[in-house]
């Protein structure tokens, strides 16, 4: 491996830690990164004459502490204030980040002030570790407003006076819920992407998965935080079975099982396992990845313990209701009681507004109508689901399925 390409591994595997550490010791995100990224510069520029050190990290966070220090001492508007760092600085520990430091830095990324996408595209680069065209690539956005977007949020960071802190007791809950949020928001748009026209983006899937393994490090007595990884883990382990040679979306009922990933798999139970193990109320996260679970052990589709599903999910819509959890439990009644029963459950959710575009609406009540005998009505509602489709393959898949039912029996 060149020089060049240590040291952008290098920047995976350590900027997250040096982010924290610096934020920790200047109070401010974005100098933190600064002052990593200007390290980075510089390992670019003698790394390939001298040779990589022997511990990267330390020489980084080395490099990157001095030029604290070269900034605190010009900036003499602010002297009083940043003398006391600079000796903080001083007498600082070498090396990288406390797992404390790097577990504040993703709350601080995850902080309430910040918009849902600001959180998310703010963890990709300050915790993921991608540079700012990767984070605009995983959101078909272009750079310049993913650039933007950090940029704001950092200054939204910084004028909200959000302090470089994990939460008190009385916070972490929710804090921790809207962590988990943005990991599983970075997951679903790898799973089933929202828009473009890969049906399936494996790197953001990838990237998801990895930071919930970090945080799942950090915090290995939170069982939401194991739920979601296991979740993760076992839906990502479907993905070579989940699209189809044209890159179309393959349903689970027809996937070819041998090529699920059993290793995936077997660290999905794993992790499920030891979130249960903790004995605490199991929550979304932990409720999902066993209805997960109960898909992953069955050989076939036809082997699926459905009642335990159904019951999952009758568990699930209590905890954490939604009209998509509500739509997703209609599946599981199919199963059990017939389409009949399915049917009614989802004629409930015409009339919410939250489903008005949602395209998975009229493919789970196409496919039951159709079960039905009712072959034009399900026609018609897969047309219109295919018009609220995201992505071409998925309106490919149900155009292609509207002109089968409107051909008849």
């Amino acid at each position: 491996m060149d020089a060049r390409r240590t040291v952008e591994a290098v920047w995976r595997m350590h900027s997250a830690r040096l982010v924290a550490s610096l934020t920790r010791l200047v109070r401010d995100v974005g100098l933190a990164e600064d002052l990593a990224q200007e390290a980075f510069v510089c390992a670019l520029a003698q790394w390939p004459r001298e040779g990589v050190p022997a511990q990267p990290a330390a020489w980084l966070a080395a490099v990157a502490r001095r030029r604290a220090i070269d900034l605190i001492r010009r900036d003499r508007l602010r002297a009083d204030r940043y003398a006391q760092l600079a000796a903080d600085l001083r007498n600082a520990p070498t090396g990288t980040a406390s797992d404390e430091d790097l577990l504040t830095l993703i709350f601080v990324a995850c902080h309430p002030v910040l918009s849902r996408q600001s959180r998310a595209v703010l963890t990709l680069r300050m915790v993921g570790g991608l540079a700012t065209e990767e984070v605009a690539r995983a959101f078909l956005t272009p750079t310049a407003t993913v650039a933007q977007r950090i940029t704001r949020a950092k200054r939204t960071l910084a004028e909200a006076e959000v302090p470089f802190t994990l939460p008190d007791a009385d916070e972490l809950p929710a804090r921790l819920a809207a962590v988990l949020e943005v990991v599983y928001l970075i997951f679903n748009e790898g799973y089933a992407a929202t828009s473009g026209d890969r049906w399936i983006r494996r790197d953001l899937a990838e990237q998801a998965i990895r930071l919930g393994r970090v945080l799942a490090g950090l915090m290995p007595r939170e069982p939401e935080v194991l739920g979601l990884v296991a979740l993760m883990e076992l839906q990502a382990s479907r993905f070579a079975a989940r699209a189809g040679r044209d890159g179309g979306p393959v349903l689970l009922a027809d996937q070819d099982r041998s090529r699920w990933d059993r290793t995936l798999i077997a660290h999905g139970l794993e992790a499920l396992g030891r979130a249960r193990a903790l004995g605490k109320p199991l929550g979304p996260y932990t409720v999902q990845a066993a209805i997960a679970a109960c898909h992953a052990r069955a050989p076939r589709y036809e082997d699926t313990d459905w009642d335990t599903i159904l019951a999952l999910y009758d568990a699930l819509v209590q905890i954490a209701p939604s009209p998509v959890t509500d739509l997703n439990r209609a599946v599981a009644v199919l199963h059990v009681d017939g389409p009949a029963a399915a049917l009614d459950a989802v004629e409930a959710l015409r009339d919410d507004p939250r489903m008005a575009r949602y395209h998975l609406l009229g493919a789970v009540r196409g496919d039951l109508l159709l079960r039905l005998g009712r072959h034009i009505e399900a026609a018609e509602e897969w047309e219109h689901a295919a018009d609220l489709a995201p992505t071409r393959h998925e309106r490919a898949m149900l155009m292609a399925r509207a002109a089968a039912a409107g051909a008849g029996p």
